[in-house]
């Protein structure tokens, strides 16, 4: 019969250790100004797109008109800010949006 050993070390107290890797995220996180423009267009689509699911959905989704998921194009720069703050404007001014 084999045994099997947990792999967790324990402490002194015969407590199991935590060794906090499991939940830990390896990406750096977003500079400052990277997720200003996140947040901000965030917003922006759910205030103007009619709440969270449509803001959410048109935010995530690839568009080809702008040549990307419309997220990390706003993310990444002040332009690609202004050109997908714009398309949202233009499609909640559309009668076709709903």
């Amino acid at each position: 019969m084999t045994s099997q050993t947990d792999p967790t070390p324990e402490t002194s107290t015969g407590a199991k250790a935590r060794s906090g890797r499991f939940f830990r995220k390896s990406r750096t996180p977003l500079a400052p100004a990277d997720a200003r423009r996140q947040g901000d267009i965030s917003q922006l689509a759910f205030l103007t797109m009619g709440g969270r699911d449509p803001a959410i959905a048109f935010l995530n989704s690839e568009n080809t008109e702008l040549g990307g998921r419309p997220i990390a194009i706003a993310t990444e720069s002040p332009e690609g800010y202004d050109r997908v703050a714009t398309a949202i404007r233009s499609l909640a001014r559309d009668p076709e949006f709903e």
